[in-house]
């Protein structure tokens, strides 16, 4: 899949904050699977959850994309 297509999946998404960020979890969590990369949820609320995932080495520092 290439960047623009990714993107594009992602912007898709309706996340307006009365609805639920589900099923855009569930793509990224599939789209990180089928990469290898390990991620977990943290459910916060109702239809609602925070997904973390990590790439690369367990050092201080980083990024983060929210």
């Amino acid at each position: 899949m290439e960047t623009r297509e990714i993107l594009a999946r992602l912007v898709a998404f309706d996340t307006t904050s009365r609805l639920s960020n589900i099923p855009l979890i569930e793509w990224v969590e599939d789209f990180l699977d089928k990469h290898g990369v390990p991620h977990r949820r943290v459910d916060y609320a109702a239809g609602k959850t925070n997904l973390f995932a990590t790439i690369g080495p367990d050092v201080a520092g980083g990024i983060v994309l929210s």
